[in-house]
């Protein structure tokens, strides 16, 4: 092995070391728990070393300078926090890197997103790469994620859209929530329904028109979701399928 290469792996290797020493056995079994785990569950198979989210996150910035390639490895790990610790360091350097570097970390990113697998991760990272990137550019990615048969690529497609929220864009929210309204898992159900109900808090009456057109295709716990931050009567209007707001119900 070249001398290069004996650094680079011993840097990954100290990184796991650390990882593993920051590990809580116990804390390790609730977290297998719940991020089901079990036989069957959207997590099957995935280890926990029982690591902070705090904590993960400090390990991953002492480790801001390694390979794409040593990145690359640990997102092909089957413990958690390897893969966890990878995407951290991901957006860090995408938010620190310049434009070409930026570049690099966002086609790396996709080339591995079904590797983002577990909800977390793809929280935790798709805004600020996939979504940060889209900002300023062609968006048509997210259509072709949305319809990936991989669920967290189709996670990745509507989770990204927080970033453009946030600049009050919303037309490619409501566009991603409508290709997924068909989505038959409930973790999509969910992202949806968060990624409405933000939109809403842009422009409630977008949000009343789109929730009106698609009710009847709507899943309950998107709609749940969607209409939290609506007056408790207007919820239970829509929940119905009445479409009005507390003053035209009372007129």
């Amino acid at each position: 092995m070249k001398r290069n290469e004996r650094i680079r792996a011993a840097t990954l290797t100290n990184l796991k070391n650390e990882l593993a020493e920051a590990g809580d056995p116990e804390r390790a079994k609730s977290s297998a728990s719940f991020f089901k785990t079990g036989p069957g569950g959207y997590g099957e198979g995935d280890q926990f070393l029982g690591i902070r989210v705090p904590e993960q996150r400090k390990i991953a910035h002492r480790y801001l300078h390694l390979p794409l390639a040593d990145i690359g490895r640990l997102l092909k790990s089957s413990v958690h926090e390897h893969r966890f610790t990878a995407a951290e360091i991901l957006v860090a350097r995408y938010e620190k890197g310049e434009a070409e570097e930026a570049e690099e970390i966002f086609r790396f990113y996709l080339a591995h997103a079904g590797r983002m697998n577990n909800w977390d991760l793809v929280d935790t990272s798709a805004p600020y790469i996939v979504g940060a990137h889209l900002l300023q550019r062609p968006r048509e990615i997210l259509d072709k994620l949305a319809r990936s048969e991989n669920l967290w690529e189709r996670r990745i497609a509507i989770v990204s859209t927080f970033a453009f929220i946030k600049k009050r864009q919303l037309d490619d929210t409501f566009r991603i929530a409508e290709i997924l309204l068909a989505d038959p898992h409930d973790l999509i159900h969910k992202a949806v329904g968060w990624a409405l109900r933000d939109a809403g808090t842009v422009s409630r009456a977008k949000l009343r028109r789109f929730l009106r057109q698609h009710y009847h295709k709507l899943p309950r716990t998107t709609l749940r979701y969607a209409i939290e931050h609506f007056p408790s009567a207007e919820r239970a209007n829509i929940l119905a399928g009445i479409f009005k707001t507390p003053s035209q119900s009372a007129k």
